[in-house]
């Protein structure tokens, strides 16, 4: 008898419909050859044997999204070596195993414990085996299986995008595709029909359709206009099942724009225009807009315009405003209200981009009438010229007329004008006009050679109104007269050598003419009559313009004969004839046998001007010398300076006393110390004068000190005293200040002012007791006394 080893997967019966058995593709029966499988378990390797293995299944299906409270039951593993007393362990590995699979070791039960999603895993792969609990070795070899998991209808169909946009030009024709939209099903779409889509229009019939298998949206109604309506909305749905009931459904928005195509033509809003324009309107200028309407947009609303015929063809003219697909109407020529004041004009608007698929439609354009009042204006004076040239003279009298200009009123009423010189262009006030003619006369003399051209500018002005004026330039010419004496071209000054000898050239002169001539200068050279004959020169003309001065005699003596000065008489040929005398100033040198010139009066015009270089050295020299004499004084100076007897400010010899001087009042104790006189002891007698040099050193006497109740006067009068006694007191008068003055003072009061007011008589011998220092004052005032008493 044949045994069979068998490795069965055993199904749960009783749930047929959480787990299916697919068809074997394979099954392999009998008993094969014994084959050697090499397996490795740990370090080591062992020969594993087996008979026989006959194979039961290979892939399960598991239906997703279980609900369920328990774990899903999936099949159960079963060795034909398992003889139920739990000597074999079942093992399960792969993918999930363990977390989202699970087996009974003991009874190779398998279950799910999570809800499965196809979506998220179609496909598990897992392994198998049955291995000895005791030996912990295989018994069955390990073995692979699928599980796949069985797909529901749990997904709604979902578009690519949530709001398509789209657009169609306006006026197509019926099936003229707009968009495809796409929806797609997570389903799987090999199981049922849970993920066949079919779409269907939900909002926006009857203007368009969807194909129901591709998602194709095409129009489905005919003319349909942009003027009209632009905006579409339309809703399509996307559903599962093949449409069915029960399936899932989703939905999108596409939005549709209908773009503009030229099918309006322009139309005028009226058939007739009427504009006003003053006849002063400059060209170029707009006198007025028309527009013409055109539903179309952008380029197909773009509008040419254009005036076709009219009486007024070449005097106005007509633009587009690119902006505003406006018709300018502008002024081309200058009006004139009294020569023509109506213009009647016919204007035409066009579209510049015509679509010939509507030209069914009619003709892309329209026609309108334009009447334009030209309005009377007071008109400034008009030039019969727009500028004058005038010639005259140089020579021309004053109050010569020289030309005239000409201006009128253009109106109708023909003011009478007045003329003007603008005095901006004429400051010099060379040219006058007549107000009344137009006549202009010059009244200054005019110089061609000061000034050539003349521009100025004549006004006229209506009398009526003079805010009406016009302006006109006056260009004028002054033609040249022989006014003026042909002159050397240079100052000549050069020199002839003693040892000259005669008929040598010794300058050659040329000259000048400030006159313009159209045939051009001649002149002719010659000697002053009165230097003709008497000459030690002669002067030959080259008739080239040009002349040349030639020695007349052999040698020239410079002692007799330093310098020469040769007349020459220079005339032109024009009429009347000019003519001049310049001189040349011919100088006498000493030259070399070259003829170099080496000394002579006009050295310093032929040499640079400059010193030789011993002149310079010697110059500097003394310079040198004098800087020396100048520090060695001050030297010899600073030593012998002393310190001066006494400063200026304090020179008590001087005979005028200057007071600048002004105290600060009561709160002032820095211009003197009061206390000094209240308090004679606090004076230091032991300092020595400073503004004299002693010749023999005195000690100074210390006098005796005065009572704390001494008056001022008493103090005065002994200070005086000791003064006139101390052989060391200066040999000349001292000048003392007395800023004292008590209430109650033994000398009273000091002041001047209050003496001359005295009636009294004062005595003045007490100067007399003051000593020699004051004997001058008594004796000037002793004197007055006594004349007052004679």
């Amino acid at each position: 008898m044949r045994t069979y080893h068998c490795f069965w997967l055993l199904f749960w019966a009783g749930q047929p419909h959480q787990s299916f058995l697919t068809p074997l593709s394979k099954r392999i029966s009998g008993f094969p050859e014994k084959e050697k499988v090499f397996v490795l378990s740990g370090n080591s390797r062992r020969d594993l044997h087996r008979s026989k293995r006959s194979w039961m299944w290979n892939q399960f299906f598991l239906l997703e999204e279980y609900t369920g409270t328990d774990y899903q039951y999936v099949g159960k593993l079963h060795s034909d070596q398992d003889k139920g007393d739990g000597s074999l362990k079942y093992i399960l590995s792969g993918d999930g195993a363990g977390d989202l699979f699970i087996i009974n070791e003991n009874t190779g039960d398998i279950q799910a414990t999570k809800r499965l999603d196809r979506e998220e895993k179609p496909v598990y792969i897992l392994r198998a085996q049955a291995i000895n609990r005791r030996t912990g070795r295989p018994v069955e070899p390990e073995s692979e299986f699928i599980i796949k998991i069985h797909d529901i209808n749990d997904n709604e169909p979902m578009f690519t995008k949530d709001v398509y946009n789209a657009s169609i030009p306006e006026m197509s024709d019926v099936g003229t595709f707009v968009v495809q939209v796409t929806a797609t099903d997570a389903d799987d779409p090999t199981y049922g029909n849970s993920a066949k889509v079919v779409y269907s229009i939900l909002q926006g019939q009857p203007y368009f359709s969807v194909e129901s298998e591709t998602g194709i949206i095409k129009t489905a109604l005919l003319n349909m206009d942009r003027e009209n309506r632009e905006q579409y909305q339309v809703v399509i749905q996307a559903k599962d099942m093949g449409g069915q009931m029960g399936g899932l459904s989703g939905t999108t928005t596409v939005n549709i724009t209908l773009t503009d195509v030229n099918d309006n033509p322009p139309r005028f809003p009226q058939s007739t225009y009427q504009f006003r324009a003053p006849e002063s309107t400059p060209p170029d200028s707009p006198i007025g807009r028309i527009k013409a309407n055109d539903a179309d947009v952008d380029e197909n609303a773009e509008i040419e315009y254009s005036i076709t015929e009219g009486d007024g063809y070449d005097m106005f003219g007509i633009a587009t405003d690119k902006d505003t697909q406006e018709g300018i109407i502008t002024v081309k020529k200058a009006l004139d209200f009294e020569n023509k004041n109506l213009y009647i004009l016919k204007v035409e608007a066009t579209n510049t981009h015509v679509d010939p698929r509507f030209l069914y439609l009619g003709p892309f354009k329209d026609s309108a009438t334009v009447r334009i009042q030209v309005e009377d204006v007071d008109e400034p004076p008009v030039f019969s010229r727009p500028a004058y040239i005038m010639e005259v003279k140089e020579d021309i009298p004053i109050n010569s007329v020289i030309g005239t200009v000409t201006a009128q009123d253009p109106d109708a009423a023909k003011n009478p004008v007045k003329y003007s010189v603008d005095r901006h262009t004429d400051m010099d006030r060379v040219f006058n006009i007549n107000s009344g003619n137009g006549s202009i006369f010059t009244s200054k003399p005019l110089d061609r050679e000061t000034l050539l051209w003349h521009n100025i500018t004549v006004i006229a002005a209506e009398i009526n109104n003079p805010k009406q004026s016009s302006r006109v330039p006056v260009f004028i010419k002054v033609l040249d007269v022989n006014d003026n004496a042909p002159e050397f071209a240079m100052f000549y000054e050069t020199f002839v050598c003693e040892n000259a000898k005669a008929e040598q050239l010794i300058q050659t002169l040329s000259a000048v003419d400030k006159d313009d001539s159209y045939s051009g200068h001649q002149f002719s050279f010659s000697l002053a009559p009165e230097a003709a004959s008497s000459s030690n020169f002669t002067l030959q003309d080259n008739r080239d313009n040009t002349a040349g001065i030639f020695t007349r005699k052999t040698r020239y003596n410079r002692h007799e004969m330093s310098t020469y000065f040769l007349p020459v008489v220079i005339s032109d040929n024009d009429y009347p004839i000019q003519s001049s005398t310049e001189t040349v100033t011919i100088r006498v040198c000493a030259c070399d046998h070259r003829g170099k010139m080496l000394s002579c009066n006009a050295e310093a015009l032929i040499h640079p001007t400059g010193l030789s270089t011993g002149a310079l050295i010697a110059i500097l020299l003394c310079i040198i010398i004098l800087l020396v004499t100048v520090v060695l004084f001050a030297a010899l100076r600073r030593q012998r300076k002393k310190e001066p007897l006494i400063i200026s400010k304090e020179d008590i010899r001087d005979n005028i006393v200057s007071y600048n001087d002004e105290g600060g009042g009561e709160e002032d104790t820095q211009a003197f110390d009061i206390g000094t006189l209240r308090n004679p002891e606090a004076i230091d007698d032991n300092k020595l004068r400073r503004d004299i040099v002693p010749e023999t050193l005195f000690m100074p006497r210390r006098t005796a000190t005065a009572r704390d109740n001494t008056d001022v006067r008493d103090f005065i009068n002994q200070r005086l005293k000791e003064n006139d006694i101390d052989p060391t007191a200066p040999p000349y008068d001292s000048l003392a200040t007395y800023a004292y003055e008590g209430n109650g003072s033994v000398a009273e009061s000091l002041s001047s002012l209050e003496s001359v007011t005295t009636d009294g008589d004062q005595d003045y011998d007490y100067l007399s007791d003051w000593g020699p220092r004051f004997k001058k004052l008594a004796d000037m005032y002793g004197t007055m006394d006594s004349d007052k008493d004679s």
